[in-house]
């Protein structure tokens, strides 16, 4: 994760890597025991609120007791501090934790027999920690941990003086800074913020009835007022994009679009009113989009190389989801907080090299560590080659694990952000011309290295051997894999896109969601048809893999895969279908095939769906599956062992038909469950088909096709492509609302009168203009805002494009059915 420092007027970018800034890294931290010289500094920068970090602050100041000055900075301000449910600090956060962290350490001091600061004596200290650090601050010290053992310590005894240490006591300095700022820039142009920080994880809505999940804004029914709670995910996303216009040293005029982004405009509006009065500051213009306005383009798989990349590449698992009964890293109960993809895509270079040359290029590795090692400290080199010999077993013994480990990729460069410009580049290509541009990128790079690469190769083309050869050509030396590690990596992550089992699945799916697009423009039989079908078709993939028939099922969707397809179907049917009513787009008779046929294919293979309206009766589902299976098998061999001696034993049917009934009796309890459940999930399906109905900017015709519009533009793009197409050209958008500072509404409401009003501003008179779309983006809409830009013949206006996170299909899923979601 990175953090985008002051945007000058020169247009310069800085970009620091931060040192904690989510749960993981801060466990990751607090578990660190320092054995060299250890620092009287200890430094905290976080995304999350202060009393989330409390726990793991702590661990790290009693594992270094010799730490006599603490600096905290967070990304959450203190006025978000004081209105966020979950924080127990109030206006002035800052100060109340500072005395709150020094309180609680002396605690902990005075728990473990030791007087505050002292270090005449070897203090035996560590914490165990169950709740993970989620549990509130405790001024009392009753839910702080004992301590036990404290190395750090111990070594800073051993390298000082006892004179000057027997009775030396110091106080804990503890500051706490606001650091705004942390996000992760995919592009100079293009951001999301931390996946696992406080403003990703916090909920957009609450559970009422026109909510669509924790993850997402209502829906913008208009209903919306200001006496509502408001979400902690609108107050922390206000704020962070206040603190970003102020380091851009930018004047933001705001427009929004929906419900929630007319809330956090207010916000904004009443921030920058009572902060930025008579501070002149370059305009720029700030386009707010709910995400629930457009949820058919994150849900599809378009065509895009870095989302390709993105959906295919493996990514870091949560702690949370390793973490037994009790961590503190697991969502609680009714809290404000959902978990959402990890956004660290890992690129596995070692699949682009085949077990030898992996083999060749890791002792290499290792002898020149060790050369490193003994010209860095002779005195101490025969510990660490020790440790690189364990180092080479271990590798023999776990080639693949310890091979991901060692040498694996990041989808962003990090280390120099040489990475940058073709990750930039990549974001505006559709797959072939993306892939054709890694592939001429390879071609110059080799050129430039002298490096010439027998392979096959056709214009207009890009071939998996083909790339995987001018890769491991780049890679065969140290030198050349440091220098263009750049482009090996995008290069190794569109080679891994390009697999056949990753491009198989996204083009069944691309080409099926074709299929729903032509037939929402014929009948809703038609629709109806094709989503059963994809229903059926994924049942029998289910009974395949069951079967062991894996190789015939390459290529066709599971079950999971056509719920998220008719998702699609039913939203595509609401736009279409504009007579639908609230109880769905289909006829009584359509919704009932599609609901046997999810009920039939549930009952034939239910681990296949890992969604949250089966929680509770999926082992149960599971369990029934396999007494079915063993049955049949039963039957097959009393049909074949069958012979005249067991007629004598037809006498005892009547207890096996008792049995027989019981069985029965739990199928169709079992089953008349699994019916409820489904009619729940189509009672779910019909509130996505009411999208363009109950949200007022769509139900109003504000974006749909005008003369003015050429229908192949139009066609396939998303709301974002559409709604710039229209600012940009100047074109009356119903529900674009203007936010006007205290100023400019003195100005219109008092002096209008004597004709001093001020006109309304237009965003396309803006030079610079932020898109933020409060739920998430994709690839495809940041291509597509890009080719907005660029058919309206504004070559001046800068565009940024960012959004809550990076939205991938299968996290559309989960958010809307999955783990995260309110279903």
């Amino acid at each position: 994760m990175r953090i985008l420092l002051n945007r000058e007027k020169e247009k310069t970018m800085a970009l620091v890597d931060v040192i904690i800034s989510c749960t993981d890294s801060l466990k990751q931290v607090a578990d660190w025991n320092s054995h060299s010289n250890p620092a009287g500094k200890f430094v905290v920068i976080t995304s999350r609120l202060l009393s989330d970090a409390h726990r793991y602050i702590l661990r790290c100041l009693s594992a270094h007791q010799v730490v006599r000055h603490c600096v905290i900075f967070t990304s959450i301000s203190e006025a978000a501090h004081s209105v966020f449910p979950d924080s127990p600090l109030g206006p002035d956060a800052y100060r109340e934790y500072e005395s709150l962290l020094v309180q609680d350490y002396d605690e902990l001091n005075k728990k473990s027999g030791a007087k505050p600061r002292q270090f005449g004596s070897k203090v035996q200290a560590k914490i165990k920690f169950e709740d993970g650090g989620r549990s509130k601050l405790s001024p009392s010290g009753e839910d702080v941990p004992h301590l036990e053992a404290s190395s750090s310590g111990r070594d800073f005894l051993e390298q000082t003086p006892l004179d000057s240490t027997e009775d030396a006591v110091f106080k804990l300095d503890v500051s706490v800074h606001h650091f705004p700022m942390i996000l992760c820039p995919l592009s100079p142009r293009v951001f999301v913020l931390p996946s696992e920080g406080l403003m990703a994880e916090a909920h957009l809505s609450s559970e009422h009835e026109d909510s669509i999940g924790p993850g997402f804004p209502p829906l913008s029914t208009g209903m919306l007022s200001d006496t509502d709670d408001v979400p902690p995910g609108a107050t922390l996303t206000a704020h962070f994009l206040y603190h970003l216009a102020a380091k851009m040293d930018l004047k933001m005029e705001i427009f929004s679009l929906g419900d929630m982004s007319k809330t956090v405009g207010k916000i904004l509006t009443d921030m920058s009113s009572l902060y930025d009065v008579g501070r002149r500051k370059r305009s720029a213009g700030l386009l707010l989009i709910d995400r629930t306005l457009d949820l058919l383009t994150p849900c599809c798989h378009g065509d895009s190389l870095f989302d390709r990349m993105f959906s295919s590449l493996p990514r870091r698992n949560r702690i949370s989801n390793t973490q037994g009964k009790g961590s503190g890293l697991q969502l609680k109960l009714g809290s404000s907080y959902l978990q959402r993809a990890p956004l660290d895509a890992q690129i596995p270079l070692t699949k682009i090299l085949n077990d030898e040359d992996w083999q060749i290029n890791n002792f290499r590795l290792l002898e020149s560590v060790e050369a490193f090692l003994c010209g860095w400290n002779s005195g101490d080199s025969d510990s660490q080659v020790t440790g690189l010999i364990n180092l080479g077993q271990k590798i023999h013994e776990k080639e693949s694990h310890s091979s991901a480990e060692i040498l694996i990729g990041s989808f962003v460069s990090s280390e120099t952000f040489r990475g940058t410009p073709f990750l930039e580049a990549i974001l505006d290509r559709r797959t072939k011309d993306g892939g054709l541009l890694v592939k001429k990128w390879l071609q110059e790079t080799l050129r430039r290295e002298n490096i010439t690469v027998n392979v096959k190769s056709r214009a207009g083309f890009v071939t998996k051997p083909e790339l995987q050869a001018m890769i491991k050509a780049l890679t065969g030396s140290q030198s050349s894999l440091l220098k263009n590690k750049a482009i090996i990596q995008i290069a190794s992550a569109t080679l891994f896109a390009l697999e056949e089992t990753n491009c198989t699945k996204w083009d069944a799916f691309s080409s099926a969601e074709k299929i729903l697009s032509v037939s929402s423009g014929e009948t809703s039989q038609s629709l109806a048809a094709q989503i059963g079908d994809l229903i059926n078709k994924s049942a029998l993939l289910g009974s395949q893999v069951n079967k062991g028939k894996s190789e015939m099922s390459k290529g066709l969707l599971s079950l999971q895969d056509a719920i998220l397809l008719m998702i699609v179907g039913y939203i595509l049917a609401g736009e279409n279908f504009p007579s639908s009513s609230s109880e769905g787009p289909f006829s009584w008779q359509e919704e009932r095939l599609l609901k046997d046929a999810v009920v039939d294919a549930l009952l034939e293979n239910p681990s296949v769906a890992n969604l949250k309206f089966l929680d509770g009766i999926r082992e149960e589902l599971e369990k029934n599956v396999c007494k079915s299976k063993s049955e049949k098998d039963t039957e097959k061999l009393d049909i074949d062992d069958f012979d005249d001696e067991q007629w004598g034993e037809w006498g005892d049917e009547d207890v096996e038909d008792d049995s027989k009934n019981e069985q029965a009796y739990g199928d169709v309890q079992l089953k008349l469950e699994l019916r409820d459940r489904v009619d729940n999930l189509f009672k779910f399906l019909h509130k996505l088909s009411n999208l363009k109905r109950k949200n007022i900017p769509l139900r109003d015709g504000s974006l749909t096709m005008e003369g003015n519009f050429s229908e192949d533009s139009y066609m396939g793009k998303g709301l974002l492509y559409k709604l710039l197409t229209r600012v940009l050209g100047k074109y009356d958008v119903p529900g674009l609302e203007y936010h006007s500072s205290t100023v400019g509404r003195l100005f219109k409401s008092g002096f209008g009168r004597f004709g001093l009003g001020q006109a309304k501003p237009s965003l396309a008179d803006q030079n610079v203009i932020l898109v933020f779309v409060i739920g998430g983006i994709n690839g495809v809409e940041v291509r597509e805002a890009q080719e907005a830009l660029a058919e309206s013949g504004r070559p001046d206006i800068e565009l940024l494009v960012g959004g809550t996170t990076l939205l991938t299909p299968e996290n559309m899923l989960d958010l809307l059915l999955g783990d995260s979601s309110f279903f």
